[in-house]
């Protein structure tokens, strides 16, 4: 079952509109409306591409790392997201803290006012 929170696999688009390879993403939130649209970001290991304030690293001493299924340190790159519909996410792998929810939200929020 999908929800916010939620870490599931999807063929992320690269920005020229290409289909990408099957990669984990994080789903922060179910659209307003009748469609069955998420909004969610990109989950990357290349720790190197993070944008300070935006993105957010989680590592294997982390409270919520068992839960996430993720199996190395990895950053929710909230500067990579997407609008898609539920029938193209192929399946939750995990979860991630409430809190760590609130704080990547928070700093999309932040970075939008900005």
């Amino acid at each position: 079952m999908i929800r916010e929170g939620s870490i599931v696999l999807f063929r992320f688009p690269q920005t020229d509109q290409t289909q990408g390879k099957l990669r984990p993403a994080l789903v922060l939130r179910k659209l307003p409306g009748p469609y069955d649209d998420w909004l969610i970001c990109m989950i990357s290991t290349q720790l190197t591409q993070r944008v300070d304030g935006l993105d957010e690293q989680i590592n294997t001493d982390d409270e919520d790392f068992g839960e996430s299924g993720l199996k190395s340190p990895s950053l929710f790159r909230v500067s990579r997201l997407a609008v898609v519909e539920q029938f193209i996410l192929l399946g939750t792998i995990g979860t991630v803290s409430t809190n760590r929810l609130l704080r990547i939200k928070r700093s999309l929020s932040d970075w939008i006012k900005s």
